[in-house]
């Protein structure tokens, strides 16, 4: 069935199935397969995939091949899930064999390399489809079309049932898979190369086994390079013999810094003013990494963040420049972007200490041959050294035509109708159009697919686990569009096979629109500044229902703003408009969302909640009915219940996928479930697609202040709303998160200047929620334990910005307790007695059964009646969840209990509360009340 439409009538099946064949089973390769099987189950169409590669087994390759365990991922297990949707995947799987394992842990590359090997089996197993995936040793040498079809010919037969013993493949679609190539020695001097001791490859099988065996010759062995092979082969060879010195030489004679001791999330830039020249780009990268040290002490947050935008900067540049880049700046880029695991750090530091390894800052000059073996060695800065061994450390060669690959030459050769290939910037890989490769003539129309080393070239960006199971499941897509395209439905209704020209423009999320092509694109525009809680969406909607007067979404867009988030609009005649035009010009689906909208207006609460329910459940990929469902900063949702919310979200992963906007609304889930490790992977996911992912920054702050990460928190915080987030919609709820990172931190210097620089002047119920909340927490938190740190300033001035009907007579239990704690902000207790009298005649069970009493305990907390606030406080807590909002929102009743515990000289019971709280996160203000109320104790009586 299609996401939500009716059920898709029978089209004519193919007589077979599609055969895909990848070339490569190395990580990329195997990762496409992996991607390939689960996107055919997904849609219910069974393919054949072979891996074509003379390698034994599938998901090694040269890097994850290795049996070292010392060789380590330079990426923590957070950043090496196989799937793009659950960021957390590798990390638990990992934890069944590490139990102590954690997001931080550097795995070896071997045990990545079985993880990838089992996932790829167990996606086999548990397809629900006839799809397949053979390995065929043997090496592709050549490609040519033939028809809509491409034509492989083998080195050897490919063995198995896939093609019998012939020497070709006729395959639907080729993914080249080749991986990094190999190490490049142009810079050795012929006598070098020539030499039998000289390590042309060190990746080679068994390479360095002479290398380790070797007792006759000199001992000391010298490598050229001092990157991540330099790395690798160091401790490999480090005490393989004694008396043996390994000398790692290069121009810079630096190693590869170092990782940091902990996570850090990435500080992630806003780069729409940055330029597109080098020397623009330079600037503005070192100002960032200054930005990113001065807000964290850690310039490494600043590269991470870079990593998410590099493939758009490398873009910008014309060539000239790149070519500039890669001559002057790549040996910096690469010390700083691809750092070493603390453990090899501290590895190689002992070695250096001990002199067993020795790093030079200069090249090679020349090369003379010892009369009893090895080699005499001249380096740029004078010296002649004595050395058993040369290791070529330097890197893989750059440009791919001149590396011998006898299919990547073929690709490349000239044609009649022109080379199925042409090269990218430096001849670093291939050209691709979204992966893709293009041809001589500029066209992608063949059936060849590209991705990881062969796209470094056009993204620069592209050889690391994290980049290619994005491109891998974006490949996988793309290739079962192609050979299997799923049926579509034309604007008349008609079902037609998947490859007839789509009739109606979609939606961000491929869902079809009834308008015109410049309506679509403003209204996607609109729906996109939803989706990453940007201000301006209204705007665009009004100007898609200008563009055309029938298009029904755009108008009830605008309705559903105007009704849940207070759009200046006028909500009875956009609803007007909607209906008139879902009658003439609308499908199923949208003339059920205008009809969801109406019933919201109407009776929000009840009949539009259940309707709304009903649509998302036909609709999941209704990214407008979504939003209006889910309780978040934008929309009050439909569901008060944290575990119904839970379970709606995580119940439409089928429908989105990794999707970030998806990606960010789990991570909040996530938070929610005290799950902040898989909230925090979540959200960074989500933000390495959409830096101005509103949701998932929000999700992530939460991480950050349940688990006490307020130093950090704030500095991240306070980035994003200054870059990425400048545009971001509800600014103010984000202030009012940094606002209790300040608290938390004891700052109230910094409390004060953020209120009133970002929080003062904030109107509606973004000013109830955040600003009059803000104000008690403050008062209660700090100026009533110690009087003489000041007050907040005076309520009164925000609470008349707010809408009268939310501070009296408010429609959700959520918005009932925010009204209570303005009244208490504002010392008005004949306000909160109205108000809870409200609470208790309300047939919403939340709000009269929780938000009552919190009423009558800010009433007393006024009037310093302290036992009846206590009674009354902790009466509300252990049901206070259900009137909905965040754990950080709902905590402001805790911290009244708290301060009426101190007031009324319960000191044991407050010192237990203060106590718990400083067990599950780090808080400067909870240690020094706690210091406070030891202070106290010691002055009573004995």
């Amino acid at each position: 069935m299609s996401h939500g439409e009716s059920p898709v009538p029978a089209v004519p099946a193919m007589s077979r199935r599609p055969l895909v064949a990848v070339v490569g089973a190395g990580a990329a390769g195997t990762l496409t397969a992996l991607h390939l099987v689960r996107e055919s189950g997904r849609r219910s169409t069974p393919v054949e995939i072979v891996l074509l590669d003379p390698a034994d087994r599938w998901a090694r390759g040269v890097a994850f091949g290795t049996p070292d365990e010392q060789h380590l991922l330079n990426v923590p297990a957070a950043g090496m899930s196989a799937l793009p949707e659950d960021p957390s995947h590798f990390l638990h799987w990992l934890q069944g064999q590490q139990p102590d394992a954690h997001a931080f842990t550097f795995a070896s590359r071997r045990t990545w390399g079985r993880y990838l090997d089992e996932q790829l089996t167990g996606a086999l197993r548990d397809v629900l489809v006839e799809t397949t995936v053979e390995h065929a040793r043997t090496t592709v040498t050549a490609v040519r079309r033939d028809g809509a079809r491409a034509r492989l010919s083998l080195a050897g037969p490919p063995g198995g049932a896939q093609a019998g013993a012939a020497e070709t493949l006729l395959a639907d679609a080729v993914v080249v898979a080749a991986g990094l190539p190999a190490t490049g020695d142009a810079w050795a001097p012929e006598a070098l190369r020539d030499s039998p001791f000289f390590v042309a490859d060190p990746w080679a099988p068994g390479a360095l086994d002479p290398v380790r065996r070797d007792r006759t010759g000199p001992a000391d062995v010298l490598l050229v390079g001092t990157g991540l092979t330099a790395v690798d082969v160091l401790l490999s060879l480090a005490g393989t013999r004694d008396g043996r010195h390994l000398q790692a030489i290069s121009r810079s004679g630096a190693l590869p810094a170092c990782h940091a001791d902990r996570l850090k999330p990435a500080v992630i830039p806003d780069i729409s003013d940055w330029g597109a020249t080098l020397t623009e780009l330079r600037n503005r990268v070192r100002r960032h990494l200054d930005d990113a040290r001065s807000a964290s002490g850690d310039w490494r947050p600043g590269i991470d963040g870079l990593r998410f935008r590099v493939a758009e900067l490398w873009q910008r540049l014309p060539e000239e420049d790149r070519h500039t880049f890669l001559t002057q700046d790549v040996a910096a880029w690469n010390r700083l972007r691809h750092r070493l695991p603390r453990g090899s750090h501290d590895r190689l530091d002992a070695l250096v200490g001990s002199g067993e390894v020795t790093l030079i800052a200069a090249t090679v000059q020349a090369v003379t041959p010892l009369p009893c073996g090895g080699l005499e060695v001249t380096t740029s800065d004078g010296t002649a050294r004595e050395v058993g061994w040369v290791v070529n450390c330097t890197g893989p060669r750059s440009d791919v035509g001149e590396l011998g690959n006898p299919l990547l030459d073929d690709l490349l050769r000239p044609r009649l109708d022109g080379a199925l290939a042409v090269t990218s910037t430096a001849g670093m890989g291939l050209r691709t159009r979204d992966g893709r490769l293009v041809d001589g003539r500029g066209r992608s129309d063949a059936p060849l697919w590209a991705l990881g080393a062969l796209r470094r070239g056009e993204l620069w960006e592209s050889t690391a686990v994290p980049e290619i199971r994005q491109q891998a499941l974006a490949l996988a897509v793309s290739v079962l569009e192609d050979v299997a395209p799923l049926p579509r439905r034309l604007a008349d209704g008609t079902w037609v096979p998947g490859h007839h020209p789509v009739a109606r423009p979609r939606d961000p999320l491929g869902l079809p629109l009834s308008t015109t092509a410049e309506a679509a694109a403003t209204f996607n525009a609109g729906l996109e500044r939803l989706m990453r809680l940007q201000s301006g969406a209204e705007d665009l909607f009004a100007e898609a229902a200008r563009l055309d007067p029938d298009f029904a979404l755009a108008h009830a867009a605008l309705a559903l703003l105007g009704h849940e988030a207070g759009a200046a609009t006028d909500v009875t005649a956009a609803l007007a408009a909607a209906r008139r035009a879902a009658k003439q010009n609308a499908d199923d689906r949208e003339r059920s969302l205008v009809s969801v909208v109406g019933l919201r207006v109407r009776e929000p609460r009840r009949a539009g909640a259940d309707a709304l329910r009903r649509h998302v459940a036909a609709y999941p990929r209704d990214v407008l009915a979504v939003s209006a469902a889910v309780p978040t900063i934008a929309f009050s949702g439909v569901i008060d219940v944290q575990q119904d919310v839970w379970a709606l979200v995580e119940n439409l992963a089928p429908a989105y996928g990794d999707h970030w906007w998806f990606i960010s609304l789990l991570a909040f889930v996530r938070q929610d479930q005290a799950r902040y490790d898989e909230a925090a992977l979540l959200a960074e996911s989500a933000l390495s697609c959409e830096p101005a992912s509103g949701h998932a920054v929000h999700a992530l702050t939460h991480v950050h202040y349940e688990t006490g990460q307020h130093e950090t928190g704030r500095a991240w915080l306070d980035h994003w709303i200054d870059a990425s987030g400048r545009s971001a919609s509800h600014r103010a709820h984000f202030a009012w998160h940094a606002a209790l990172h300040d608290l938390a931190l004891g700052d109230l210097a910094a409390v004060e200047a953020r209120f009133a620089r970002q929080l003062a002047d904030v109107t509606g119920v973004r000013g109830l929620v955040d600003t009059a909340s803000l104000l008690w927490r403050w008062r209660v938190a700090t100026t009533e334990w110690e009087p003489e740190r000041g007050a907040p300033p005076a309520a009164g001035s925000v609470l008349a910005a707010v809408d009268h009907d939310l501070l009296g007579s408010p429609s959700t239990p959520f918005i009932a307790l925010h009204a209570a704690v303005a009244h208490a902000a504002n010392q008005d207790p004949a306000a909160l007695d109205a108000l809870g009298a409200r609470c208790r005649r309300s047939r919403d069970a939340a709000t009269r059964s929780v938000v009552s009493p919190v009423c009558q305990g800010l009433a007393d907390v006024l009037r310093e009646e302290w036992d009846p606030a206590i009674e009354h406080l902790a009466a509300a807590l252990p049901d206070l969840a259900t009137v909905g909002g965040s754990a950080a929102q709902r905590e402001i009743v805790e911290e009244t209990l708290l301060l009426a515990l101190h007031r009324s000289g319960r000191v044991p019971q407050a010192r237990e509360l203060l106590e718990d709280r400083v067990t599950r996160r780090h808080s400067p203000l909870d240690r020094r009340r706690l210091e406070l109320l030891e202070n106290e104790k010691a002055a009573l009586p004995a």
